[in-house]
């Protein structure tokens, strides 16, 4: 606690700190804990990366696996044991983004946590090199 006496602030080591700019325009060091969920790649769509937006993901994903498991369900009443094994597909492929979504709200949380308490702005969502420290001294010495 910052209040206790002989308390020092995490400093992160330069070779495990993620370089980003954040949305007041500053470049500052983030951990990989701190960075949480992001996605600096090219794309016509902004990607989902707020705690909000991923929880509202995880929730209809949630809600889609209940509609999977009513399906199941329903193979188990009805003896329809075909039917299941000719879309046997679909159960990997709902799982896997289901997994993924609540991981990924979770991981954002605990870095919106860990921002908190740094007091770090949240990163920016900026697309290509212009995001790294690299690329913003670039950019400026050809403008």
């Amino acid at each position: 606690m910052p209040q206790e006496p002989g308390y020092v602030p995490y400093q992160p080591t330069e070779a495990r700190v993620i370089h980003r700019r954040a949305e007041n325009g500053e470049v500052v060091a983030y951990t990989a804990e701190e960075y949480g969920v992001h996605n600096d790649g090219l794309g016509i769509i902004e990607p989902v990366n707020s705690s909000g937006g991923l929880l509202f993901l995880a929730i209809l994903l949630s809600a889609g696996m209940g509609g999977l498991a009513y399906f199941v369900v329903q193979v188990i009443i009805q003896d329809v044991w075909d039917i299941a094994g000719r879309v046997w597909w679909v159960f990997p492929a709902c799982i896997c983004p289901f997994v993924f979504a609540w991981a990924s709200y979770f991981s954002e949380r605990n870095a919106e946590k860990l921002r908190a308490a740094r007091t770090l702005p949240r990163p920016a969502t900026c697309h290509g090199p212009l995001n790294s420290v690299h690329g913003l001294e670039e950019s400026r010495g050809q403008a």
